[in-house]
């Protein structure tokens, strides 16, 4: 990628179908998407299904017999159904409730029933369709591409250290919680990259904590960009003075009376909130390890999956009230970006800017869109095609 540069940029990739349809392929096929946690499968027979609407795919994602971590597309190879219907469990085998065609935790096609009564039917290529699959620092990454020539170790480049570094603890316990919004993806994205609007948005939730008036919107100390990289960080700030209200006191000094009992690792006062291409942001200490995916369910609709990874199990009461209250903090701050989306998304969409501008402190998203334009370019360049002609579709 060139410099990222300072001047307005293009507000049509925001809201255009025919560039949402580009990238799809361009961005998200070709890309490699986090879909979980090697902790979720920790015994042979264990799976987890993930949907990617995006691409029309569900991943059945198995702990192997072998013990190896296996992806599949979640396709039944006799007429097309879906195999695993549950979104996570345990099982010896898999069998198709349409027909009954049943297939091995590898894959392998195992039974048909009345099989003699097929043509010519060869097993051996009714086996279930792979998936590749790859992993950095516990987390899983797979990639739809059939002619996938990039490792994921390649794809994440510089970052690929950087996340093995976090501490991020196996423990395998997590909370979750999912919302959509009637916004682009990259809308809803690039809200979630910028601090900027916390003043006005978040004044409540955030307030003193992070902002005080010689840094008054809380902007982070640094950004981090390599060059030719499509992933970035920002280094967070925080008001060391500030002073919580009773309850949030009581939470925060049963997580640090926690963490004293925890193991110090490498990278555990880390402040590095970390934006891996596509669709990825992550933020690790030692306390827990916050996720968020922002996925396309269409040009004008998107869905986060937020997941905040606790390093053990709840040993006591108190701990599972801190937790509870940290989480639904960020449920609070969320709750409060919801309809500032889907109105920024609207405005978009209304064709009214032709341009959006982003200052200094919105170098994230600068970054992240013109990461999205060159793979795009790209792209259309293999199809014979301009990124100018989808302007115009």
């Amino acid at each position: 990628m060139a410099p990222i540069g300072t001047g307005p940029l293009p507000a049509w990739p925001y809201h255009s179908e025919a560039f949402y349809k580009a990238e799809v392929e361009a961005v998200f096929r070709l890309s490699w998407l986090h879909v979980g946690r090697l902790s979720e499968l920790p015994r042979p027979g264990d799976f987890i299904v993930r949907p990617i609407e995006v691409l029309k795919a569900s991943v059945l994602i198995v702990h192997g017999k072998d013990g190896v971590i296996r992806a599949f597309h979640n396709v039944c190879m006799h007429r097309g159904m879906w195999l695993v219907e549950e979104t996570a469990g345990n099982a010896p085998l898999f069998r198709c409730r349409y027909h009954m065609w049943t297939y091995e935790t590898d894959g392998r096609l195992r039974g048909v029933p009345d099989a003699a009564n097929f043509f010519d039917l060869d097993k051996d290529t009714c086996n279930l369709v792979p998936v590749a699959l790859e992993t950095c620092a516990g987390f899983i990454f797979v990639n739809l591409d059939e002619h996938r020539s990039t490792s994921l170790k390649d794809f994440l480049g510089e970052w690929h250290a950087r996340l093995e570094d976090l501490p991020v603890g196996d423990g395998g316990i997590f909370s979750e919680y999912t919302y959509e919004v009637e916004a682009n993806w990259k809308t809803t994205y690039d809200n979630f990259q910028e601090i900027y609007h916390g003043r006005s948005v978040h004044e409540k939730s955030i307030g003193t904590r992070n902002m005080v008036p010689e840094n008054p919107f809380g902007y982070p100390t640094r950004y981090t960009v390599e060059p030719g990289s499509r992933h970035r960080s920002k280094t967070l700030w925080f008001n060391q003075d500030y002073q919580p209200d009773p309850v949030e006191a009581q939470a925060l000094a049963i997580n640090r009376a926690h963490m004293a009992t925890l193991p110090v690792t490498p990278g555990a006062g880390s402040t590095e909130h970390f934006y891996i291409y596509p669709n990825l942001t992550l933020l690790s200490v030692r306390s827990n390890t916050f996720t968020q995916t922002i996925w396309p369910l269409g040009p004008e609709r998107s869905r986060g999956v937020v997941r905040q990874y606790w390093p053990d199990a709840d040993s006591k009461a108190s701990l599972r009230f801190a937790r509870e209250w940290q989480l639904a903090s960020l449920l609070d701050i969320h709750s409060e970006d919801r309809d500032i989306i889907e109105s920024a998304h609207a405005g978009l969409r209304s064709g009214a800017a032709k341009v959006v501008h982003f200052q200094v402190h919105e170098a994230m998203l600068r970054h992240s869109h013109l990461a999205v334009v060159d793979a795009v370019r790209s792209y259309l360049r293999t199809q014979g095609r301009d990124l100018e002609d989808l302007a115009h579709d």
